[in-house]
């Protein structure tokens, strides 16, 4: 029942964002901010994760390719569609889950708790719609932009690597991307990143909005979005896999 009572609530938030904004300059502010924060605030993390992530792939592929028999093309491929199918869209948006999803959460639990949306719903604001589908819109904007540049970066860390550390020559690699390239992964990463965007932001305005009590429990609500959020991705990531690929194949 208590999973009932959630899922009823986080329904009706999402109903009662949609509604004619007041006052459109204002809205519109509210989301260039969103977008800086969370785009350009997330941006050094997903760049060291996505070169690292790329970089490791090329090197543990290598180390499982011993037979001479695999060329050394394969090593590119591989880590090309781990990088564009899992690592950038799951693992990158993973990690913005607990950076984005547990500022949103505490964002909003400040604000409930310090009487600051009572404030504005006082002066006739629909304050679902003015907080949280600024946040919403602005992760569907960004974070399929960050998951784009984790996708150029982790094949790139996967060149610089492999280049660096002798296993295979640039042009061998170059290569390897080229060979074999299924176009329709990367529409399969946006999707997935779109899926993951939303999760990212919904699920923590949910917790941060309805927290009740002090600074406490805007802790452990922050902490229960991020974790709910990140099992969210995954069963998201598996049902999307499940109905995506084998319509692909």
């Amino acid at each position: 029942m208590l999973f009932f009572n959630h899922f009823g609530r986080y329904l009706i938030m999402l109903k009662g964002m949609f509604t004619r904004p007041e006052n459109m300059r204002m809205y519109w502010k509210e989301l260039m901010h969103q977008c800086v924060e969370i785009g350009i605030g997330s941006l050094g993390i997903v760049i060291i994760i996505s070169i690292f992530m790329g970089a490791v792939s090329a090197v543990q592929t290598s180390y499982q390719l011993v037979s001479p028999l695999i060329p050394s093309t394969t090593i590119a491929q591989i880590v090309r569609d781990t990088v564009i199918l899992e690592f950038a869209p799951t693992v990158v948006c993973i990690v913005l889950a607990g950076v984005i999803g547990s500022k949103i959460a505490s964002e909003l639990g400040n604000m409930r708790v310090s009487e600051q949306i009572d404030a504005l719903e006082i002066m006739g604001i629909n304050t679902k719609s003015y907080l949280i589908m600024p946040k919403i819109i602005a992760c569907l904007i960004t974070i399929p932009l960050l998951v784009i540049l984790s996708m150029v970066l982790g094949i790139w860390g996967g060149r610089l690597a492999g280049t660096a550390t002798g296993i295979i020559s640039p042009d061998t690699y170059d290569m390897g991307l080229l060979m074999n390239f299924v176009p329709y992964n990367v529409f399969f990463a946006l999707i997935k990143a779109y899926t993951f965007a939303f999760i990212i932001s919904t699920i923590p305005s949910y917790y941060g909005y309805y927290v009740k009590g002090g600074a406490l429990e805007i802790g452990r609500s922050s902490t229960k979005s991020v974790v709910i959020s990140c099992i969210m991705i995954l069963f998201a990531d598996y049902v999307l896999a499940a109905l995506l690929l084998d319509k692909a194949g």
